[in-house]
């Protein structure tokens, strides 16, 4: 039986419309709905047989700079042929509400797109960087965003070494200013709406926990249970698209 029923979505609703601060908490889901796939799923035609530790570790930057960029320049250029979708633009409303209200919405996700701010929205933290703007591998200089789609790999203008993708590669600790910012922000919400995330990705995945040992109330969007689903106030079984526009 889905989840997705009128007295939950009415309960789910009041909940966003009592709380001062949410803490809104996504994850891949939400942003497949808009057709970016999620990192394996990506690994599809010229990419099927590569290992995800040759295309998204130290080691594999070490061992094939070139091929590693080429990989994310493509997800780059694939994230500029999309849109964000209902869901996007439903947290978008909210905070503005929100703010016209005397409230806030604090936006911290695991997804490495723009598609929350091209709705309208301020992120908070991008607990796994962004796949636009590449950093330097040296020093502390960021590049433009246009830089992500440079089919040559860029050399930073300070110290001439390699610009590398700026996302969080396995083996690598998230940004220590993210990873604050997230805390922060779940420690201070009294309510968290968590969106289209499996919650075993950590530490992300331990911001739920936190959420609600601070006495925060949970609303869970994924349209299958998740590892955090047994700390939901409100499991709604669906889509952020089709669930986010009726409880926001």
């Amino acid at each position: 039986m889905s989840a997705l029923t009128p007295d939950r979505v009415a309960h789910a609703a009041r909940l966003a419309a009592d709380a001062r601060h949410v803490c809104v908490f996504s994850g891949a889901g939400m942003s497949a709905e808009s057709g970016i796939p999620t990192f394996r799923d990506a690994l599809t035609g010229l990419w099927e047989n590569y290992d995800p530790a040759d295309l998204a570790s130290p080691a594999g930057w070490r061992r094939d700079p070139d091929l590693v960029w080429g990989w994310y320049r493509e997800r780059a250029a694939a994230l500029r042929a999309v849109a964000p979708n209902d869901g996007h633009a439903a947290i978008a409303a909210l905070g503005r509400r929100k703010e016209r209200d005397g409230g806030r919405v604090s936006i911290v996700t695991q997804n490495v797109d723009d598609l929350h701010e091209r709705a309208g929205s301020v992120v908070d933290a991008h607990l796994h960087g962004s796949l636009l703007g590449p950093r330097c591998e040296a020093c502390a200089f960021r590049g433009d965003p246009e830089l992500s789609l440079a089919i040559d790999r860029p050399r930073c203008p300070q110290c001439a070494a390699s610009l590398r993708p700026d996302v969080v590669w396995f083996g690598e600790v998230l940004p220590e200013s993210a990873w604050d910012t997230a805390v922060a922000a779940a420690s201070a919400c009294d309510l968290m709406i968590i969106i289209g995330t499996s919650g075993v990705v950590h530490p992300a995945a331990s911001l739920p926990t936190i959420a609600a040992d601070s006495g925060a109330s949970i609303i869970e969007v994924n349209p299958e249970p998740s590892a955090l689903t047994p700390l939901a106030t409100v499991y709604l079984e669906s889509t952020a698209a089709a669930a986010l526009p009726a409880i926001s």
